[in-house]
């Protein structure tokens, strides 16, 4: 029996979640967007008014209102977000509990063993009405047979909508279509393809898997049978939930970097967000901490360093800020900074004398709790690091970056969890 694989992308998601929660926003131009009193928060995502008006994923708000006069800007809501995410998956594990997410407004489903509700087709018809009925919010549903093809046919027809590729459309419908429209393909593998004549998925396809593999190396022989529809890797089960082996965050400034000064201020904005995402990934503390860094001339470079367990942002800061002094030499001015946290304890720690000696460590979390608070409270405006206030092109970096396991410039992520920017992910609900 062929597996019966959908994939399920909620449109628009997050300016669809802010339409049902403000019923005054339905039918008017919306985009979701970082800090935007300072005005240098960028858009996260837009409804289709917008997108139809030129406003994409990654603008400036400035850039948005110029294309946009009349555009209604929110600030993200994740919390809200997520549990809508959560809410549409239970209406899934309805009909199966083969639920592998592909970040928060995104599924695979495994209905195989499902049938008894129906066809594929038929299930797919019924979960996109029971979401829209009872949670007002649209799904574009791919039917296929593998994760893969079923993403595929997920962006052919949006929003709202349902899309086969069974293996007997496989020519018709997937051959003709751009290279990059497979999943993985990102930009700079589309143009290395393109320079060898491969401007199709039909022509990956038909292509010598092992030129291939030799031209971009072992992804070549994995997209080649990507294309030919041989992906075959199965929909995880609910409870499969997959590992978390680094949490981190990297940014492009809006300026060369020459100061060390400049590199630290934007070292604590990033291991703010790391330190975040830490906590509420509810890993442990991270025993490993690695920093990315690439020049104005585009060399990229990364150094790590085993550390004592933390999820403090004043530790990460700190020990990022140190191993960036000791290891780049400083030639050329920074363009990008990132941080990843790793070698997480799951809770289990060994004390050390130190530890027991000092409670420097208790008064940090202490500290750093309390900011929390104030920031669940009244925002995250609501209370700032010092440092971050002498540069006004610094906010919620958070809140302007999304997590996805997704593809990142043409490579094919393993499973660890990556952080991109905005700009490099797909435009949301698209």
């Amino acid at each position: 029996m062929k597996p019966i694989i959908l994939h399920a992308d909620l449109n628009n998601f997050y300016a669809s979640v802010e339409r049902v929660l403000y019923p005054e926003l339905v039918g008017r131009p919306l985009a979701i967007c970082g800090d935007r009193e300072a005005r240098h928060g960028i858009v996260l995502a837009k409804c289709e008014i917008a997108k139809a008006n030129g406003v994409k994923t990654g603008d400036t708000i400035w850039q948005a209102e110029r294309k946009c006069p009349n555009i209604i800007f929110r600030p993200p809501r994740f919390e809200a977000y997520v549990h809508y995410s959560k809410l549409v998956r239970n209406v899934y594990a309805n009909y199966t509990d083969y639920i592998e997410p592909f970040g928060i407004d995104e599924c695979w489903l495994d209905v195989t063993q499902s049938q008894i509700f129906g066809t594929g087709f038929e299930i797919a018809h019924t979960l996109k009405e029971q979401v829209k009925s009872t949670l007002g919010l649209t799904l574009s549903i791919g039917v296929s047979y593998n994760k893969i093809f079923a993403k595929l046919a997920s962006d052919l027809q949006k929003p709202d909508a349902i899309t086969t590729i069974y293996p007997e459309e496989v020519v018709t419908k997937v051959y003709p279509l751009p290279v990059e429209n497979l999943l993985f393909v990102g930009r700079r593998t589309a143009e290395k393809l393109r320079k060898i004549g491969i401007y199709t998925i039909g022509n990956l396809a038909e292509t010598d898997s092992y030129f291939l593999e030799k031209y971009l190396g072992k992804w070549g022989k994995i997209l080649s049978s990507y294309a030919r529809g041989e992906e075959n890797t199965p929909v995880r089960h609910l409870q499969n939930k997959r590992e978390i082996k680094s949490i981190g965050n990297s940014v492009t400034y809006h300026k060369d970097l020459k100061k060390y000064e400049d590199i630290k201020r934007l070292f604590y904005a990033l291991a703010e967000s790391v330190s975040a995402r830490l906590k509420v990934a509810n890993v442990g503390k991270a025993t490993t901490i690695k920093i990315y860094v690439k020049d104005k001339e585009l060399q990229s470079y990364s150094w790590q360093k085993k550390i004592a367990p933390t999820n403090l942002c004043e530790v990460i800061a700190q020990e990022s800020f140190m191993l960036f002094r000791e290891r780049y030499a400083f030639k050329h001015s920074v363009r990008l900074l990132g941080i990843a946290v790793s070698g997480f304890t799951d809770g289990i720690e060994q004390l050390s004398m130190d530890s027991l000696l000092e409670n420097k460590q208790e008064k940090l979390e202490k500290i750093e709790n309390t900011v929390q608070q104030i920031r669940a409270k009244y925002g995250f405006n609501g209370i700032q690091r010092g440092i971050l206030l002498q540069e006004e092109h610094i906010g919620n970096i958070q809140a302007e970056r999304l997590i996805a396991p997704a593809k990142i410039e043409g490579e094919i992520v393993d499973e660890d969890i990556k952080d991109i920017k905005t700009s490099d992910l797909k435009e949301d609900g698209e």
